[in-house]
């Protein structure tokens, strides 16, 4: 091996549970150092990976559930990105790389995740959406679930758009959190991934932070949609609006107004379905609002 080839092989570091020290040196950095906030993430959350210690030309990049990292700079110089825990995960992988001109070296931390407290939610609903449906609904949900999962992958191709804190998109109470098995007609089908806000008719629905609109539909199953792409991986999305308020490329600030609380889909009332996705994960919208870096505890430069 060439001398150039031995200073650009990769050194794998590999991390324990709740290690935040590498063992032995890190070529990009001998103070580089890998945690997570929270230490022990919920399953079904988003969380945040934090690398501190990387010398300033040290280029960053990773994965978790599959899905790229994208690593900012807080005020204090360390790194920092989103990341997504899938609620059906027991423990999870942290793999960050850290480049330099000469090195590759790679961290990995492996997670257990802390389980989710998920209650099951008792419903009743119209005869029409209890039945099997029938193919060419499900046809129709498949092109719906495709053109959503497009807007997912987008996201982690735009840069981030937004620099504060994500809020919530309605000041309204909660009437059923994200996570919780469905029961319809007395059979569980399904999770609901969302949080669903309280609202009457006609009432306006709110940007959860600065991005741009990329998907406003009629869905089967969400009625009156609208998916804001907010760049580094992150998507919100607004399910059952009675009126759209946007087009597909428009750039929403915090607090835009992007539609109306509605009925509309599968639904029993009105009210917004608010979901947040890491990339194609589905993660509790509360953990978006009340984490260390989107909820703004961690300031950025």
């Amino acid at each position: 091996m060439s001398g150039m080839a031995a200073r650009f092989a990769a050194a794998i570091v590999v991390l324990a549970a709740g290690d935040t020290a590498p063992r032995g040196p890190v070529a990009c950095g001998p103070l580089v150092r890998m945690s997570t906030i929270p230490a022990r993430p919920k399953r079904g959350t988003l969380f945040v990976v934090r690398v501190t210690g990387a010398a300033a030309a040290t280029e960053l990049s990773g994965r978790v559930a599959g899905e790229a990292l994208h690593f900012s700079r807080d005020t204090a110089g360390r790194r920092v990105s989103f990341a997504p825990a899938p609620i059906d995960s027991a423990s999870l992988e942290v793999v960050v790389e850290c480049v330099t001109d000469v090195t590759r070296d790679t961290l990995r931390v492996r997670l257990a995740l802390a389980r989710g407290a998920y209650a099951i939610e008792h419903l009743r609903v119209a005869p029409r959406f209890s039945a099997p449906p029938d193919s060419a609904i499900i046809a129709r949900q498949q092109r719906e679930s495709a053109r959503a999962a497009d807007v997912s992958r987008l996201a982690h191709d735009t840069p981030r758009l937004w620099s504060r804190p994500f809020s919530p998109p309605r000041a309204s109470r909660i009437t059923s959190r994200f996570g919780g098995g469905r029961e319809f007609n007395g059979t569980v089908t399904s999770r609901h991934m969302g949080t669903d806000f309280a609202g009457t008719m006609g009432a306006p629905i709110h940007a959860a932070n600065r991005g741009v609109v990329r998907l406003v539909d009629d869905f089967y199953l969400g009625g009156k949609v609208v998916y804001v792409d907010h760049g580094a991986g992150m998507v919100t999305a607004y399910l059952h609006m009675s009126a759209q308020r946007v087009a597909p490329g428009d750039t929403v600030e915090r607090g835009t107004v992007l539609g109306l609380v509605g009925a509309t889909g599968r639904v029993t009332g009105p009210h917004l379905h608010f979901i947040a996705r890491y990339g194609a994960v589905t993660v509790d919208p509360q953990s978006l609002l009340d984490s260390a870096f989107g909820g703004g505890y961690v300031p950025l430069q």
